[in-house]
């Protein structure tokens, strides 16, 4: 059975050893959003595989130079990346899906008055450009 690298098993002076820092550090770390464990009742710490993980690419970010508050952008634009490469995976799934099925013959598309794409049923004309909202009308004198 393998161990759930999310799961939060390691209290701070575990966590500290596993990544080699000061138990202070990963306190630090905590207050400032860097590295934030799971909290078990009573406020204790309780630190995953990850985070640990996470604690490493710190100290290793830190010691190249970059600051704490560069290194907390460079962690939040993973993170970012990281939710946008599985919603890309999860269209990518829809899409196939889709492709599987087949066309839906009940559904037919036109370009709108404002240039959009419109869904139309099957036997549906677009509405005609002159029952369109006027916009601008020439002066007749």
């Amino acid at each position: 059975m393998a161990i759930d690298p999310y799961a939060p098993i390691f209290v701070i002076s575990v966590a500290a050893e596993l990544a080699e820092m000061h138990p202070q550090t990963l306190r630090q770390y905590d207050r400032l959003g860097l590295v934030s464990p799971s909290r078990q009742p009573g406020r204790q710490r309780r630190y995953s595989q990850r985070d640990v993980e996470m604690l490493r690419e710190v100290q290793r970010l830190s010691k190249d130079g970059v600051s704490l508050e560069g290194i907390k952008r460079i962690l939040e634009l993973e993170n970012q990346v990281a939710a946008l490469q599985s919603r890309v995976a999860e269209l990518q799934t829809e899409l196939a899906d889709a492709q599987r099925r087949g066309p839906d013959p009940r559904r037919v598309f036109a370009a709108g008055i404002a240039g959009d794409v419109v869904t139309l049923a099957r036997g549906q004309r677009p509405q005609p450009p002159s029952q369109a909202i006027v916009l601008w009308r020439p002066h007749h004198k």
